[in-house]
């Protein structure tokens, strides 16, 4: 099929790059170039499982189809574009995921030495950021619920006594939401820390949807953050790995963002994420008010629903008032199942195993469902039903035991860049007491560290460690998979 250039150049409709990609797509070109199953011809296997058209949109960076390095057609429309929607001054796409929209954030504005203001509830890849940057965390613990077993979020005023204590932090990191929902002050968050010169810097993974809206928390962008790094294939409907990262330019510069961009990502970004990212927006802009609106009434119908069942109870933004939470997003479901007498982690495999309901996360309390624009009454009913047959069939007399993680304190012995470059040996758990951690531990999902490289290892982290194991909690990260042994720095 013939394709008129000059249209696809110039004729970007609502959706420059997915247009774009489709009708370059469709074009008739001979290629040489890269990547090799050229168009479709050379991978049968993959034709079958994916379809030509998804094998043909497979592209690399051509002169027609602009260069995510350096954009400077319909890649940059499209990035203005999401901007645009997301009030922000500007977004780059991000193909690496939003660990990798994180690494680009911290990199583009943290430096070696600098102090950065970073919750205990993070996930991996901050950490990991600053072994690559060689910043220095200064962590607050957010505020936590006891009885539900989750961390929250920081309040405004232990950001503000953070600051008055750490005169030379250059950055605030927060969490918009948390994994399980919970939002901050963020608007008078980020007045404080502009008052004192500080930026704010964002992980929005999982609130992507919350610009589309009004009835949901407010985004990083409209508080005014300065960056944030948003996962538009959790909840905005792009394909696995698709981010973005949101910039208000005022305090930050754009051009090293770009640069650290080039540095971190790869120079093949996949076009198909791209132009998902893209496709995700303009659904978003076009119909995400009507349907994360019905998300929304999903979601307190089953809220409704789940909490007519015996030893299960769905978390509330009125259960967490006294916890300084400001907002709650109503689509992260947060069902807490320690009245069942059984963990997270067994109605979690409960769920799977036998009414073939895949929930997004399983923890020692409770069990997290995420109601997005693709759910449907349909499937809420089926987990409704599947809780309820789990309550009646599988309640133990048993009493989950009390952890109390709340007072599991990092000891920071050591800067996490200098850990990582440091002579490592690997010792048995229970033997690694006031040792200095040299790996990095944590339950994924969510990816929140246990312990982090630099850290002191104590008593009640190593117990903490084997309550998970005997919970058949997925860990992640470290040397020893079956962690008998955990890696220490050396003497």
């Amino acid at each position: 099929m013939k394709v008129n250039v000059e249209k696809c150049i110039k004729d970007y409709q609502e959706a420059p790059l997915l247009n774009s990609l489709k009708d370059y797509s469709q074009m008739d070109i001979v290629c040489f170039d890269v990547p090799g199953h050229v168009r479709a011809q050379g991978v049968e296997v993959l034709n079958d499982y994916f379809g030509e058209n998804i094998m043909k949109m497979d592209i690399n960076s051509s002169p027609l189809m602009d260069n995510v390095s350096n954009p400077r057609t319909i890649i940059k429309d499209s990035q203005n574009m999401l901007a645009k929607a997301y009030g922000a001054d500007e977004a780059f796409f991000i193909t690496n995921g939003t660990t990798g929209a994180i690494h680009i954030m911290i990199l583009s504005t943290i430096n070696q030495g600098d102090k950065i203001l970073i919750p205990r509830n993070i996930h991996k890849s901050v950490i990991n950021a600053l072994i690559l940057s060689g910043g220095h965390p200064i962590f607050i613990q957010p505020k936590f619920d006891n009885s539900l077993g989750i961390s929250l979020n920081v309040s405004l005023n232990c950001i503000k006594d953070a600051l008055d204590k750490h005169k030379d932090i250059k950055a605030v990191f927060l969490l918009n939401p948390t994994y399980y929902g919970a939002c901050s002050d963020i608007e008078e968050i980020v007045k404080l820390c502009h008052s004192k010169g500080v930026l704010v810097l964002v992980d929005e993974a999982h609130g992507a949807h919350f610009n589309f809206n009004n009835d949901l928390p407010i985004s990083a962008m409209n508080a005014k953050a300065d960056m944030s790094a948003v996962s538009i294939h959790k909840t905005g409907g792009a394909l696995t790995q698709a981010s973005a990262l949101l910039v208000n330019s005022k305090n930050i510069d754009v051009n090293k963002v770009q640069q650290t961009i080039n540095m971190i990502q790869s120079t093949s970004a996949s076009y198909l994420l791209m132009a998902s990212i893209d496709g995700a927006r303009l659904n978003l802009e076009t119909n995400g008010e009507s349907q994360l609106s019905r998300a929304l009434n999903l979601s307190r119908y089953a809220k409704y629903k789940i909490n007519k069942i015996k030893g299960i109870k769905v978390i509330s933004k009125e259960m967490l008032e006294n916890n300084g939470v400001e907002s709650i997003d109503e689509t992260k479901l947060c069902i807490n199942v320690r009245g069942l007498g059984l963990t997270g982690f067994e109605v979690y495999d409960l769920l799977y195993q036998n009414y073939n309901v895949q929930v997004e996360l399983g923890d020692i309390y409770n069990i997290l469902a995420l109601i997005s624009i693709g759910t449907t009454k349909s499937d809420i009913d089926k987990l409704i039903k599947a809780l309820d047959s789990i309550s009646k069939s599988n309640m133990s007399n048993e009493k989950i035991k009390y952890i109390d993680i709340k007072q599991i304190n990092p000891i920071i012995k050591l800067k996490p860049r200098d850990a990582f470059y440091k002579n490592k040996e690997s010792v048995i758990l229970e033997e690694s007491i006031n040792r200095v951690c040299g790996e990095s531990i944590m339950a994924y999902p969510p990816g929140i560290p246990i312990i982090a490289p630099g850290e002191i290892v104590t008593k009640e982290i190593i117990e903490y460690i084997k309550t998970l194991k005997a919970n058949n909690a997925y860990l992640t990260d470290m040397k020893d998979k079956s962690l008998n042994t955990i890696v220490v720095i050396k003497d």
